[in-house]
């Protein structure tokens, strides 16, 4: 069999998400096709070279070991390790500076500025949020007014500041490369994790594919996040790139053994 490096933490705590229920459920799936070690991604180094790939799963926000982390990513690249997902993305792999460069390309984004100079720029609206660059998990993220927002020193910290949408609920489609494997959304926006299935139209898939378009992963699973507008638009929240959590264990069971066994085969791809 061939050997996979399944990079994990278990003991990482998410709001409304138990990331160690949904890994050992894949790597339960993954043991009858290949032979898989768990690993922590602080702990990798050693065994990167004798494995035929390297899987990225549920870290958590590698802000928290940026250090390790730049340090794995080059070594990917200095070794040419076979990862899943491969480090080209250009989206939260790299931060959130992509949300700044999908609004000046005039992408259907959540508008986004990191200069407190350029907020007519954004539309009008009674609450901003703002958030870190390199932010995960709703980690540094407030909701602020203008008074607030313009009573700030955000010179120094830089960070992200959008309009805080009043949107009808969030929607996630998940991709394995190209492929759309399924989406599903939050119908309580209070309630984010609680998720259902999503019956998406073809201007949904559209929307969703015009960014996994931009970002050009060839080997990966990509989360793409948007938000329903109160005028019915879709506009994109993150695009999970780097290790996005799949809410397997909330899918039917035909659409988890479709998506487990569509991983395989993208896993047997590359190896």
């Amino acid at each position: 069999m061939k050997k996979i490096l399944y990079l994990t933490d278990l003991y990482y705590k998410a709001k409304g998400r138990n990331y160690y229920e949904e890994d050992i459920y894949i790597t339960g799936k993954l043991k009858d096709h290949f032979d898989v070690v768990l690993c922590n991604p602080k702990n990798s180094e050693s065994y990167e070279k004798d494995v035929d790939l390297i899987v990225f799963r549920n870290t958590g926000g590698v802000s928290g070991f940026k250090h390790i982390y730049n340090s794995f990513v080059e070594r990917v690249k200095t070794n040419e390790l076979k990862t899943f997902n491969e480090f080209t993305g250009k989206a939260d792999m790299c931060g959130k500076q992509y949300l700044l460069d999908l609004t000046l390309e005039h992408y259907p984004v959540i508008p986004t500025i990191d200069n407190i100079n350029n907020i007519n720029l954004l539309p009008k609206v009674e609450n901003y949020v703002i958030k870190p660059k390199d932010g995960a998990d709703s980690i540094g993220l407030e909701f602020l007014n203008k008074n607030e927002l313009l009573e700030r020193n955000l010179i120094d910290s830089n960070p992200l500041i959008q309009p805080a949408i009043n949107f009808k609920y969030e929607v996630s489609f998940y991709f394995i490369n190209d492929k759309l494997e399924y989406a599903l959304y939050a119908p309580n926006k209070e309630e984010r994790w609680k998720l259902e299935k999503y019956n998406y139209n073809e201007q949904d898939i559209e929307f969703a594919k015009k960014f996994i378009k931009w970002n050009g992963i060839k080997n990966g699973i990509q989360r793409v996040d948007a938000c329903r507008t109160q005028e019915g638009e879709l506009l994109l929240v993150e695009l999970e790139d780097l290790n996005p959590y799949l809410s397997v264990l909330e899918l039917d069971e035909e659409t988890r053994d479709k998506f487990i066994k569509d991983l395989i085969n993208a896993f047997n791809n590359i190896i």
